[in-house]
């Protein structure tokens, strides 16, 4: 698929900062950095691409490898530098840099300084665990040469922990950078890029993720289905590959990690379950778990009421890798060997049920967007449950959380083809309402549903209503 779809927020905030820059400094100092973090495969690197080529300002642009030593990272940032459209880049040939203070004192004398240029250091957590003197080294840099020169530098991360430690208190580049974080192509760009109906495009995401990778070879106009059944028959389409490899990026060695992910993708959401499912220990149960939060892959979330709970519950935080857990990642070996029509089967048989529960997170997320259609105090978005699930709500909207002082509003996903959200369904979500702490007669009912809501009493929402949300 063609074109550039979407990021228009995000290329305007990187044009405002070389603005910054052309308009300099206090102190002479004009140059600006920028962290900028995101999932794998999100299109970080796609993005900066983009950005300098519009900007048409001379750049370097260095891509580190978690597969290089600290020495071989330091010949090839000279290399890049020696190929970069900098005006002084011959000043790189020849050079061999013994470590980054030299390196990156040999990019400041490669700098112009008659016009604004661009330097993207690229997957910059890989450069820190090759070499710990990374970060100090830049950060001097930074404050010596780089920030005297009317540059932006960009540096970008996927270990999402990492980069915003970065900017933490007591680490060498704290406040020195603004920071951006790149999110997935979100249901508005992926309903404009494929040419879909509403509620094929939110389909379409939890498939996909948002990410550009699997959306380019997407069919223009083609369903979830159409595509799946053609996606899942090739071993090598991006929809199959993507999420082996942001695993082996992100678990290279940690087994038991991937062990409780795969629990987790599998459907099970307690702790108990958890680890039943994975057949740890509970000491190296809470560690993979801490492992999968703190690197953002594992949302742990609790219930959202008027009272305290400790009825925690996980998913999975990105959805492409939570449908490629639950339908690819254990029977790859099946479609090497020719039987896609096996996992295609399989999809088809699970699709309903898991895409009820999948699509949870995104709705709450949209009406997050919408504001102005939500009661008032309305700051927290999240979801009720017992031990037992009896009562489980889908939306819960409260003044704040973790523990509420009011809640404002209650509600319920029905994501089904054809079936509307029906008087059956009001009558349970007012039952429902009844057993949520906080929760009264007064407090208002939310209905959001792919087919529409067919009875009184209820705000209704649509695909076509949360789309909206996004643009």
């Amino acid at each position: 698929m063609d074109g550039f779809i979407g990021r228009q927020r995000e290329l305007a905030s990187l044009q405002r900062m070389v603005q910054r820059v052309v308009a300099g400094g206090r102190a002479g100092r004009p140059g600006r950095a920028i962290l900028m973090r995101g999932r794998r495969r999100v299109g970080k690197s796609r993005l900066a691409e983009e950005f300098v080529e519009r900007s048409d300002l001379p750049f370097l642009y260095f891509t580190a490898s978690a597969q290089r030593s600290a020495e071989l990272d330091l010949r090839l940032f000279v290399e890049s530098g020696a190929s970069s459209s900098l005006p002084d880049a011959a000043r790189f040939t020849g050079q061999h840099p013994r470590d980054w203070d030299a390196a990156l004192s040999l990019l400041a004398s490669a700098l112009p300084d008659d016009q604004p240029s661009v330097v993207v250091i690229d997957e910059m957590p890989y450069l820190i665990g090759n070499d710990a003197g990374f970060e100090g080294s830049l950060q001097k840099a930074f404050d010596r040469e780089l920030s005297r020169k009317p540059m932006l530098l960009l540096c970008i991360g996927s270990d999402l922990a990492m980069m915003e430690a970065l900017n933490e208190y007591g680490r060498p580049f704290h406040q020195r950078a603004s920071e951006m974080v790149v999110p997935p192509l979100n249901p508005a760009d992926v309903a404009e890029m494929l040419g879909l109906p509403s509620a094929d495009a939110f389909d379409a995401f939890l498939v996909s993720g948002g990410l550009p990778l699997i959306l380019d070879e997407w069919p223009q106009g083609a369903t979830p289905a159409e595509y799946l059944a053609d996606a899942v028959s090739d071993p090598t389409s991006a929809l199959l590959v993507s999420g082996e490899r942001a695993l082996a990026a992100e678990f290279p060695e940690d087994a038991q990690a991937r062990r409780v992910l795969s629990a987790i993708g599998a459907g099970e959401r307690t702790h108990t379950l958890i680890g039943r499912a994975a057949d740890l220990p509970t000491a190296s149960l809470g560690r993979a778990l801490r492992l999968l939060t703190d690197k953002r892959i594992v949302e742990a979330l609790t219930p959202l009421s008027t009272q305290p709970s400790r009825e925690t519950r996980y998913i999975v935080a990105d959805p492409h890798l939570r449908f490629w857990l639950a339908f690819l990642g254990a029977y790859l070996p099946e479609i090497e060997r020719g039987r896609g029509d096996l996992t295609l089967a399989r999809i088809e048989r699970g699709w309903a049920a898991w895409r009820g529960r999948a699509v949870e997170s995104i709705v709450r997320e949209s009406l997050r967007r919408l504001p102005e259609q939500l009661p008032e105090d309305t700051n927290a978005i999240g979801g009720y449950w017992t031990r037992t699930n009896d009562p489980e709500i889908d939306i819960v909207c409260a003044d704040r959380e973790p523990i509420a002082k009011k809640i404002t509003a209650v509600g319920s996903i029905k994501w089904l083809d054809k079936r509307q959200f029906d008087s059956h369904d009001l009558t349970r979500l007012y039952l429902h309402r009844s057993q949520l702490p906080g929760a009264d007669e007064s407090t208002r009912m939310l209905a959001v549903s792919r087919a529409g809501v067919s009875v009184p009493g209820v705000t209704g929402f649509t695909p076509d209503d949360l789309i909206a949300a996004w643009r």
